[in-house]
Formats: structure tokens, C-alpha cells, sequence
């Protein structure tokens, strides 16, 4: 058994290598430029929406299970559209509190790569056992977590699959940072 606190350094490196290729990712390849779809007459969407307060909506949304029922709200879903959204209010463009809450992800998926691998090996264990555990829980963590919202509210799959793709990119970087420094 390794303790957390000998992990630190594959912990903190493999966050940073993380971060770093997840702008190259996102900055340099640019093959998630199309994750999201220009609304027809944006400008309009935009004066409706306006004054919503920033939250989670669904429409239409039900009140109750019952609701769910009902012969009203069963005709507005056939009817059309059903809308999951995100509102956030107006604000300064800046992407450092995303940027900032996006290390402390990573920091947290590496804790806990950091964490399997180091009750289930030894000091000095080989490195392909470690970029496996290390990497297993790696991957669980950033190339599955996209699906739920495929699943529930109809992300596209397209975005879901290029999620997973990066997310196994991220996964073998944690891999190959802990299987590296792995104390012996």
C-alpha cells in the first residue's frame, strides 16, 4: 500500500499534464467547435429568454408525476420542441473561474486514481500495473461522465464520442504521470 501523501507529485503533475493537453484539445485542434448549434434568429431566442434567471430549465416540464400524465402536458410533448437548458445571466467574458474549477476537477480525478492505485500496489511496482489502476480510474472519470446527458436529455452522441475520445486521452496522460513517478 502507498500512502496519498507519497502521491503528491504524480497527483499535482498529472493534473497539470491534463490541463495542459486539454487546451491543446480545445484551443489547437478545434474539433469541438461544433458542440453547440447557432439557434435560428439567435437575436430572438436571446429577447425571449431575457430576464430568466440564470438555472437548469426543462420545457415543458411537468409538476408532478401525475402531471406527466395528463392529457395536456402529453400534447405539448408531441407537439414540440422539448427544451433542456442551461441560462447563465450576462457577464464579462472570462473563463477563469471555469478554468480554475476545471484543475480542481482534474486534481480531484488524480486523487482518486492516485488513491485506487495506492491500496492496491506496493511501492516499486511495475509500471504497467500502475498505468493500469491509475489509468482505469482515470478513464471511469473523464470518459464516461458526457453519457448520462445523452442518455437524459438528448445531448448529441456525436459531442458524447468526442468527449470519450478525450477523456481516454486524458486518461492514458494520468496513466503514464503516476506509472512515471511511482515511488519506489
Amino acid at each position: 500500500m502507498v500512502p496519498l501523501t507519497s502521491l503528491l507529485l504524480p497527483i499535482l503533475l498529472s493534473a497539470v499534464a491534463v490541463f495542459l493537453v486539454s487546451a491543446v484539445i480545445h484551443m489547437a485542434l478545434g474539433y469541438h467547435a461544433d458542440d453547440f448549434a447557432r439557434a435560428p434568429d439567435e437575436d430572438a431566442v436571446r429577447n425571449a429568454l431575457r430576464g430568466i434567471p440564470g438555472g437548469d430549465y426543462a420545457v415543458p416540464r411537468a409538476g408532478s408525476m401525475a402531471d406527466m400524465k395528463s392529457p395536456e402536458y402529453l400534447a405539448k410533448v408531441k407537439a414540440g420542441p422539448i427544451v433542456t437548458m442551461t441560462v447563465q445571466p450576462g457577464r464579462e467574458m472570462s473563463m477563469a473561474r471555469e478554468l480554475t474549477l476545471w484543475f480542481v476537477y482534474l486534481l480531484v480525478v488524480s486523487v482518486f486514481a492516485g488513491y485506487v492505485a495506492g491500496r492496491a500496489l506496493e511501492p516499486g511496482a511495475d509500471y504497467l500495473d500502475v498505468f493500469r489502476f491509475a489509468g482505469t480510474t482515470a478513464l471511469v472519470a473523464y470518459a464516461l461522465s458526457s453519457w448520462p446527458d445523452t442518455i437524459w436529455y438528448k445531448r448529441s452522441t456525436r459531442t458524447s464520442l468526442k468527449n470519450t475520445f478525450d477523456g481516454i486521452v486524458y486518461a492514458l496522460v494520468t496513466a503514464g504521470m503516476f506509472g512515471w513517478l511511482w515511488p519506489s
